[in-house]
């Protein structure tokens, strides 16, 4: 077990930039020293190193996707431009974590006036694509844009005519060039001491995915009586009704 997490925390040098001013080598040798003393890691030092690292996450997040939103005001014009001209549904795929944000970028747009719908990636290749029909557009989630179900299932969409927008690194990453717009997600790195885990990827495309939410309920005109319409459950239906 030792072995394992010291594997898992060693850093891999040249691969992930050190987006933090954290000395991440002496954090890493101190966690072991506490594994090997078997000294909690609720105790007060190893507390303030994790809340330390925890407000720099924070700021790495935010840095990353003020830089990320710069400039990107062509893309989104055209990714609305096209999904304000769906005449279905706007179909929501991703798999693993941008499966979870795409879940919920679906249920913001179904409530505010655009119909989405999510599909997991894998399913869609295992007969849920048929929920895909003409007139539908789509928004595809990967990270690296190489993703193998995503991109799949991008090439049925694209050869049934159906067009696609995606949030991926680059737009010459293989689900780039299958797309009609890419939303590009240019950051740094992510937020976690190892540089690996999904986290300002996914805040930023959360973020995006509310920005198109929000641009299609400025086009079509979605009023507050709608949003009402279609939210009478809770707090917010109450003060909606009252």
């Amino acid at each position: 077990m030792m072995r394992r997490n010291r594997m898992l925390l060693e850093p891999v040098s040249g691969k992930n930039p050190r987006f933090f001013d954290v000395d991440r080598d002496k954090l890493i040798a101190e966690y072991l020293v506490f594994r090997r003393e078997g000294m909690s890691m609720n105790s007060q030092g190893s507390l303030d190193v994790a809340v330390n690292v925890a407000e720099k996450a924070i700021a790495s997040e935010i840095a990353g996707v003020t830089a990320a939103t710069q400039g990107i005001g062509d893309q989104l014009s055209a990714a609305l431009e096209l999904l304000h001209g769906t005449t279905g549904k706007i179909i929501v795929s991703g798999i693993g974590k941008p499966g979870h944000i795409g879940k919920k970028i679906a249920a913001t747009m179904a409530s505010t006036g655009s119909p989405a719908f999510f599909v997991h990636s894998t399913e869609a290749l295992h007969g849920d694509s048929g929920m895909a029909v003409p007139g539908d557009s789509a928004i595809l989630l990967s990270n690296s844009g190489t993703t193998a179900e995503v991109c799949a299932f991008a090439s049925m969409l694209k050869s049934w005519g159906i067009p696609i927008v995606a949030m991926t690194k680059s737009k010459d990453s293989p689900l780039g060039k299958l797309a009609d717009v890419t939303l590009e997600l240019k950051f740094g790195a992510e937020a976690d001491p190892l540089g690996l885990a999904p986290t300002t990827s996914t805040t930023l495309k959360l973020i995006l995915g509310d920005a198109l939410a929000v641009g299609l309920m400025q086009l079509s005109g979605f009023t507050p009586e709608e949003f009402g319409a279609r939210h009478p459950g809770g707090a917010l239906g109450q003060q909606l009704t009252n």
